[in-house]
């Protein structure tokens, strides 16, 4: 199923087998000690390095539950009359399909995935960058497609990438694409960044945005076995990232979006008797992030308060 389609979710493979995901991803580890895959969260890639990057096949089987309950609530964020800047990848994709019903917006973007699923909304607006064609991604990308984003200014922009951390934010592992995606971010007042739970604590050879930068991040839930997501999550909320958390089967509470002078933090278990203003630990210094990493059980517990609130 890899070398068909490239990637592969765990749980596809265990839908196909018929067994469990705890089965199939030890199965999938013996593989990836064969060299026969890579694996990822929450499924396998073919065998490749740091700088590899998966193309639209492939990335269109990885996590598409998530995507689709992360692109319902981003919708939400998105007001009549906007003007948005928004990146390529799947789950912007996913996003443009329901911006099609938001009248008066007004969306510049460098994807012709997105402006493909926008192109038949009466009521918005799509204003393509130059540049020259990614065929990988179908993304413009190039000096043309930076040039024809310099002098904008637009309330909000929606990225995605290959890799989230708290230590470097968003990355992505092509520089043309990280290019045009730093030129969107100095286009937008706020940055709302679209990953799911497989992207949580990945990093990639290109910084897109920094995490002072990320306003919001707008993900799924992860499963109780992916600590690093759960540790993750944790850490960006504690340098004042935004999160809101989707459910693949329904949304999550929403609030509104926060202003990047007045960005506050949506608290997580332990952070509740400090104030929103407060400067975050440092790293390595005693503090939440320097503290005995929590059992999958109690991160799940963290996780599921993070969505409540």
């Amino acid at each position: 199923m890899v070398r068909a389609n490239g990637a592969v979710s765990l749980r596809e493979l265990a839908r196909v087998v018929q067994t469990s995901e705890v089965t199939v991803r030890r199965d999938v580890r013996a593989l990836e000690a064969e060299g026969l895959l890579d694996r990822r969260h929450g499924g396998a890639v073919l065998p490749g390095g740091f700088t590899r990057e998966s193309g639209l096949p492939q990335k269109s089987h990885l996590a598409t539950a998530e995507k689709t309950a992360i692109a319902d609530v981003a919708a939400g964020l998105v007001g009549e009359g906007e003007a948005i800047v928004v990146g390529a990848g799947t789950t912007t994709q996913e996003l443009a399909r329901r911006l099609a019903r938001v009248p008066g917006l007004t969306v510049v973007t460098n994807s012709l995935l997105v402006a493909q699923a926008l192109a038949h909304a009466n009521r918005v607006e799509v204003v393509m960058t130059g540049g020259t064609l990614r065929g990988s991604n179908y993304a413009l990308v190039g000096s043309g497609a930076e040039q024809s984003l310099q002098g904008l200014r637009v309330s909000r922009a929606f990225l995605s990438g290959s890799g989230l951390t708290a230590e470097r934010g968003l990355s992505t592992s092509n520089m043309l694409s990280a290019s045009v995606d730093r030129a969107l971010v100095q286009a937008a007042a706020e940055v709302v960044v679209l990953a799911d739970h497989t992207k949580l604590g990945t990093d990639t050879m290109f910084q897109t945005v920094p995490t002072d930068l990320i306003t919001r991040l707008v993900t799924d839930e992860p499963p109780p076995h992916e600590d690093r997501a759960g540790t993750e999550l944790q850490a960006l909320a504690d340098q004042g990232v935004q999160i809101t958390v989707a459910g693949t089967g329904q949304s999550g509470p929403e609030t509104a979006p926060p202003s990047r002078r007045a960005r506050q933090d949506v608290p997580l278990p332990g952070q509740r008797g400090r104030h929103p203003g407060a400067p975050g630990p440092l790293r390595g210094a005693p503090g939440p992030l320097a503290a005995p990493e929590p059992q999958p059980a109690e991160r799940a517990a963290r996780v599921a308060d993070l969505r409540r609130r």
